[in-house]
């Protein structure tokens, strides 16, 4: 196997599960909003699956730093096929309300949560396989998860119009499948797990993990930056886009349109990124990228400006937005002991993802009591200002300052 074959086979299991993830974050919303009318309601699904995820994906690091993050990798994407293939089965049986889809979608994100932490755990191995800078694999597979998001967020559309929400999520079952087939024969077993790690107990590798996040100022400050921005993008993404959508008259497909235009425009920036990144300014790229990121698709949306400037501004925005997952990729890689990578990445994933589980419903209450123009409003400028925030925030300058990591 060529050195850059384990990338390539981990950008390909990335798109296939993160485009298949991004197919079931349309279908479920867009199921419980047509059918009960509720943003609440709709909310509630996304903090029913996000909520166990977060906790999963913090308490899988020692386990993927033991086992290693390919095993947990496959397996977790199998079980995380198996486990959903109970939605559209309780559909077919007629037995699918909406008190039987929370726990199918918790165990769901029980199940996903260690995958996606053991795919990014990799990449250390894959950078150093094929002999690669860290700003290049990473900004490899930020294109990756952008190009995931385009076909997931287009094929959706389509797929909920001809097959219904329900059964639409077996494509996202068979792209669970692929992202394991693809890392089981495509990465090569060459990590070497903490054998080390086995004479102590789980409580230990956990306490040390969390002590070599909470010791690191940066990291401290991406992770409550992320977290805060992650809550805003999610309200957007499972309420108030889906609302925005149906307030102005158009059909399903416009919210896989508009979400694959901006996956489309990031996918060019974390193209260019990969190449260019680890010769960037860091801190002011991180912060024009969150501004075109969240602020400017949101505030678009809320003076309901013309779908061409809206279809302009998404494409612009996610071509800065392009730019993040290179610069925050390598940054962790850069200041995480190697040793530590699987706890670190795993606990960096859960606390950016902690506030997420509550987006839909912050979204949901909003929007019922304000509307959805005005909660779009309201959003934009809070994320702005979360946006602007590393500016004044003397931690996020060391970010162009590399840590020694041990070995």
């Amino acid at each position: 196997m060529s050195g850059k074959g384990p990338l390539v086979a981990l950008a390909s299991a990335t798109i296939a599960s993160v485009g298949g993830t991004r197919l079931s974050v349309i279908a479920l919303p867009w199921m419980v909003l047509t059918t009960t009318g509720s943003p609440v309601l709709t909310g509630l699904v996304g903090l029913a699956e996000l909520l166990p995820y977060v906790i999963a994906k913090a308490l899988a690091g020692p386990l993927i730093d033991r086992i290693g993050a390919r095993q947990i990798a496959i397996w977790s994407d199998c079980l995380s096929a198996l486990a959903l293939t109970l939605i559209p089965l309780l559909f077919w049986l007629g037995v699918l309300s909406l008190w039987v889809l929370l726990p199918a979608v918790a165990l769901v994100g029980v199940l996903r949560a260690p995958a996606d932490a053991a795919k990014q755990a990799l990449v250390p191995l894959v950078a150093s396989i094929g002999n690669m800078p860290l700003e290049r694999v990473t900004g490899i597979l930020g294109a990756s998860d952008r190009l995931a998001g385009t076909l997931g967020a287009a094929g959706a559309g389509v797929l909920i119009a001809l097959m219904g929400s329900a059964p639409a999520l077996l494509a996202n079952v068979a792209a669970f499948v692929l992202s394991a087939l693809l890392v089981r024969f495509g990465v090569p077993d060459q990590e070497e797990p903490g054998a080390q790690n086995r004479a102590k107990s789980y409580g230990t590798d956990f306490t040390e993990g969390w002590h070599a996040l909470r010791s690191d100022p940066v990291l401290v400050g991406l992770v409550v930056m992320i977290a805060i921005t992650n809550l805003f993008d999610q309200a957007y993404a499972i309420v108030l886009l889906p609302v925005w959508v149906q307030a102005m008259g158009l059909d399903v497909s416009w919210v896989g349109i508009l979400l694959a235009t901006f996956s489309g425009g990031a996918i060019a920036g974390a193209a260019l990124a990969a190449g260019l990144a680890d010769r960037l300014p860091r801190l002011l790229i991180y912060v024009i990228g969150f501004i075109c990121a969240g602020p400017m698709p949101m505030l678009s949306l809320a003076f309901a400006l013309p779908l061409p400037a809206i279809i302009a501004l998404f494409v612009i925005g996610g071509f800065m937005a392009g730019f993040l997952n290179p610069i925050v990729g390598a940054i962790l890689f850069e200041r995480i002991p190697k040793p530590m990578v699987g706890r670190v990445i795993a606990l960096v994933g859960a606390l950016a993802w902690a506030l997420m589980p509550f987006g839909g419903l912050y979204a949901g209450v909003l929007t019922d009591n304000l509307g959805v123009f005005t909660a779009l409003s309201v959003t934009g400028v809070l994320y702005l200002a979360a946006a602007l925030s590393p500016i004044a925030i003397p931690a996020f300058r060391q970010m162009k300052r590399p840590v020694p990591v041990s070995g």
